[in-house]
């Protein structure tokens, strides 16, 4: 095989073998095409969708396996067709590519994140008007891969979108750049401002009073989930939209699974009672990916190794990306 032309990236670490290019495509995985080759990125670089995996999960604080979700995510591919009943909609109209994963180091994590951005910034660059799906990996992932974006496109203001249980403020030099900082990360690197970032979902006894109080402090823009149920999902999204819209250029939306009700979630690290339902956050996805300033997108968190044998959350950590790509060809 050769080999890429990025410096930062490998050969999607599953590839499904495919029919003869003259097949219908009915399947996920015989739509979305592994960049296999040095010819193949150019001839790409208009894709609408770039798929990207990102297996860390050292630097999450609880025990995680979430570097196998990249693997897991595209044996899943086949379990799906490329055409949303609800909306009644094709994705094969689009074009979608594999740029593969970002290497990892087996303990160096500041070089695992170091690669992240790099191959971020690659993406961004060559793909530049595709709309990168980042696969995790833990949530450090994020800061990474939208510090890659800044690098690829100094002059665009990004705004982030998450879908969180927790604020993802914990204290760099407790917890260094962990799956707990990657919002703080962002602020402290001056990549992102606190008052640009809006988070739907956090709830219980799940964050500390001293990381309110450094959201406040810093602007950040919380919703609860009790709040954002009293007020509708959809309308609490369109929103926390119409505000960001007329401060950034760019919306990055990250969705950390850890965000829906464990009885919904099993296959998550740090998953808790009283999260969202599969359908408050497929409607949440849906409707952030119908916006046009909403130009990147990542699912954190999600451990295939503790999913249960039938991958009820690995499936519907697929269904959350399909439902992202569905929302932007709805635009």
């Amino acid at each position: 095989m050769k080999s890429f032309l990025y410096p930062k990236l490998n050969p999607p670490s599953f590839t499904w073998v495919r029919s003869d290019s003259g097949a219908e495509v009915v399947k996920v995985h015989e739509w979305i095409q592994p960049l296999t080759g040095a010819s193949d990125p150019e001839k790409s670089k208009d894709a609408d969708f770039v798929v990207v995996g990102v297996p860390l999960s050292r630097s999450s604080i609880s025990a995680s396996g979430a570097s196998e979700f990249p693997e897991a995510f595209r044996r899943a591919w086949r379990t799906f067709t490329t055409y949303n009943l609800d909306e009644d909609i094709d994705l094969s109209e689009m074009t979608a590519v594999d740029a593969g994963d970002v290497p990892m180091h087996v303990t160096d994590i500041r070089r695992c994140h170091d690669n992240i951005i790099e191959a971020s910034s690659a993406l961004h660059q060559h793909f530049a008007t595709s709309k990168i799906c980042t696969i995790g990996g833990d949530h450090s992932i994020t800061a990474m891969m939208v510090k890659g974006m800044h690098r690829a496109k100094p002059a665009e203001k990004i705004g982030i979108l998450q879908f969180d249980t927790h604020f993802d403020l914990r204290d760099m030099t407790d917890n260094g750049p962990s799956n707990g900082t990657p919002m703080r990360n962002l602020i402290e690197s001056g990549v992102v401002e606190g008052a640009n970032m809006y988070n739907i979902g956090l709830h219980g006894f799940f964050n500390t009073k001293d990381l309110k109080m450094y959201a406040d402090e810093q602007g950040v823009n919380y919703i609860t989930l009790r709040n954002a149920r009293k007020k509708g999902i959809e309308e609490t999204v369109l929103r926390c939209l119409a505000e960001l819209e007329g401060k950034v250029d760019t919306i990055y939306l990250t969705v950390d699974m850890d965000v829906l009700d464990i009885a919904y979630a099993p296959g998550v690290p740090a998953s808790t009672p009283g999260g969202m339902t599969t359908a408050e956050l497929l409607e949440g996805v849906l409707t952030a990916a119908k916006h046009p300033k909403v130009k990147a997108m990542d699912i954190v968190c999600l451990d295939p190794l503790k999913d249960t044998n039938a991958q009820p959350t690995v499936k519907l950590g697929t269904h959350v990306f399909l439902t992202f790509l569905s929302g932007v060809m709805m635009r």
